[in-house]
């Protein structure tokens, strides 16, 4: 089975450099014009209900039934969500934060493995799904962070979180045959981004 993870297009909080997480962002005008429709169609696509998602979906799949997914929601940054880095660079829960590598809990948020383990639960709970009724491609999207906490955990060749980070309207190809998920190739789908 091939499965697609791709990321939302581009939010004007994308281009700001604010914490999005569960605030509802619609793509921006730049966002939506860049986007392309994918060079394959599908009868549907697992989408998480955020609205910079859905729209993104609806660009690249045209026509698509959408299966929302709470669980594949982005990060819940909590108290940093609408705020910039440098907004927050004195800020000591931010600083404490990034200290700890922007792994640890967020003041009224999620702590990295808190978001991966609800990722990842959702993830598997769609895979063993679509696996079961025989659903080839699997196309997901969903957000930079849970393309990162799915593919640190399962793909292959491993590779660290941070490392996973995907373009706006991009994403991987991957191989589910074998026993993991097997990195075919980085995709893209917006005018003016290099693939992963």
């Amino acid at each position: 089975m091939k499965i697609y993870v791709l990321r939302h297009g581009e939010t004007a909080w994308n281009a700001a450099g604010r914490y999005q997480g569960l605030t509802d962002i619609p793509l921006s005008p730049e966002g939506r014009a860049a986007l392309v429709p994918a060079d394959f169609t599908v009868e549907s696509v697992v989408v998480s209900p955020l609205l910079r998602a859905r729209q993104t979906a609806e660009i690249l799949f045209p026509g698509a039934a959408q299966q929302i997914e709470t669980g594949l929601q982005e990060m819940d940054f909590g108290v940093f969500e609408g705020r910039t880095a440098r907004e927050m660079e004195f800020d000591s829960a931010y600083r404490a934060w990034v200290d700890g590598g922007c792994t640890g809990p967020v003041p009224g948020g999620e702590s990295l493995e808190t978001f991966s383990r609800r990722v990842c639960g959702t993830f598997m709970r769609i895979l063993e799904n679509a696996c079961s009724r025989g659903r080839d491609p699997l196309v997901l999207v969903a957000h930079g962070g849970t393309l990162m906490a799915i593919l640190a955990q399962y793909a292959e060749p491993r590779r660290e979180y941070f490392t996973w980070q995907a373009p706006h309207g991009g994403g991987w190809l991957l191989d589910a045959s074998g026993e993991s998920l097997r990195t075919l190739r980085p995709v893209c789908y917006a005018k003016g981004e290099t693939p992963c």
